[in-house]
């Protein structure tokens, strides 16, 4: 039975993510402010709610903890900006990002596309063996509130893309960290089937 935890950036306003993971098979689900224990969990989830340099701050003082985490396997979803944090740097701060993934976080090109993207938009998968995205069909809709994407250097990381404007990565995997630009709680079935797939994935790390 699997316990998560989701880090707090200070931003609130996370019971959607709370209550998908509790209705999607997790055991228990702890919206936690320091990793101090984070031994204890299965999983963690960094999520979508905030700004790049307040988030960075919120937990950069604790990265030898999430570094050591990483290496021990635990498996880590990062949801939007959770996503964009595991990368090198991003546009919409001046302050390093983890850098458990190499790559930088670019914003949408405003003279092509309206800026946040809001809204529904499909997935191409590209990585069929996914574990994220196990069971999810082809073209299949979920929910995006984002005005940066990522570009990873090793696209082989790169599990789905999503066509807005141009081609953009959106659903990336590698061992034990995996991470989504758009939002699954947000996402009805499809994004409740990758949210099950990734307490499935923790269950094995217990």
């Amino acid at each position: 039975m699997s316990k998560i935890a989701i880090f707090d950036f200070g931003t609130g306003n996370l019971f959607n993510l709370h209550q998908a993971l509790l209705r999607n098979g997790a055991h228990s689900v702890d919206i936690i402010r320091t990793l101090e224990e984070l031994e204890k969990y299965d999983g963690l989830v960094l999520p979508g709610v905030g700004n790049f340099d307040n988030a960075i701050s919120s937990i950069q003082r604790e990265a030898l903890l999430l570094n050591m985490a990483v290496d021990n396997g635990m498996p880590i979803l990062g949801i939007c900006l959770g996503l964009e944090m595991l990368f090198n740097k991003s546009e919409e701060g001046i302050l390093d990002g983890l850098k458990l993934l190499e790559g930088d976080v670019l914003m949408l090109p405003k003279k092509k596309v309206k800026v946040p993207h809001i809204g529904w938009n499909n997935l191409r998968i590209v990585k069929r063996e996914s574990n994220l995205l196990k069971g999810i069909p082809q073209d299949s809709w979920v929910y995006f509130v984002h005005s940066y994407h990522i570009e990873p250097e090793d696209k082989n990381l790169i599990a789905a893309i999503a066509d807005y404007g141009s081609i953009l990565p959106v659903v990336i995997e590698r061992s034990n960290l995996f991470g989504t630009q758009f939002h699954p709680e947000k996402s009805g079935k499809i994004g409740a089937q990758i949210v099950k797939n990734f307490i499935k994935i923790c269950e094995k790390n217990e």
